[in-house]
């Protein structure tokens, strides 16, 4: 005897929305692994290579990013930002960012200097000291996102440069400071002196992560799948009552 398919339209329903939802999720982790992956491959491309000059044209930084550069010029102090929301092990702190005003030009480079611990009042910033005259700084090259969320857009406040930054909003920076400021940021290299804490994080460090969040929602989709089928078979299976109970 043939086994009866006999599916409710309810089930049908949330079995059509699931399974898709599923998979669409699968494969938005999927591809942020692969994104990683390829970032990966950039970053060691560039860790081999020997530091050079910052190139001429940086019309796409996107392009440059992780190469390694070497830079001379002095730090402009007195613009120099806190990046909040800066985690190392389990202590929050900041990113240091101060500007190098390069040798020979009216531009400035970000330099993100590395993390320090913040204090047990937040409201209290640290005096962070900043090396003075003639530095040469050598690093890999970060193209901060342009995509982040933040309660409040960035705000100069007249006669007073801000110093805590939610964000890496560099096209803000750029508006806002009084020189020229290049598209990109060095990260100072951990043998570079003048720094602080600079466990920089890979690219590819969570890729395991988001390839199991991919197979899980994968599974989903599979367990959906297979619900659905055995509810229906099993339903169509039943012998119906007759009328006189028999």
């Amino acid at each position: 005897m043939l086994n009866k398919f006999r599916p409710t339209w309810v089930g049908t329903l949330v079995t059509i929305g699931c399974i898709p939802l599923f998979i669409k999720l699968g494969l938005w982790q999927y591809n942020k692994a692969e994104q990683k992956q390829a970032l990966q491959v950039q970053y060691d491309a560039g860790s081999q290579a020997q530091a050079a000059p910052i190139p001429s044209d940086l019309s796409k930084p996107d392009e440059l990013r992780y190469k390694q550069i070497q830079v001379s010029g002095q730090y402009v102090k007195q613009y120099q930002i806190l990046l909040d929301n800066q985690v190392e092990g389990e202590a929050a702190g900041y990113h240091v960012i101060t500007p190098l005003k390069l040798d020979g030009k009216d531009e400035w480079v970000l330099v993100d200097r590395g993390w320090i611990v913040a204090s047990d009042n937040h409201a209290d910033l640290p005096q962070v000291n900043v090396p003075e005259g003639a530095q040469t700084v050598r690093g890999q090259i970060w193209v901060p996102s342009k995509k982040f969320y933040t309660l409040k857009p960035q705000q100069a406040v007249q006669g007073q440069w801000q110093v805590l930054w939610q964000n890496m909003d560099l096209a803000y920076y750029a508006k806002a400071a009084p020189a020229k400021v290049l598209p990109i940021v060095i990260r100072m290299s951990p043998d570079n002196s003048g720094g602080f804490v600079r466990n920089w994080i890979r690219p590819d460090d969570r890729i395991v992560t988001h390839l199991g969040y991919a197979y899980q929602w994968f599974g989903f989709a599979f367990a959906a799948f297979a619900i659905y089928l055995f509810v229906g078979f099993r339903r169509g299976n039943k012998t119906p009552i007759n009328e006189s109970g028999k």
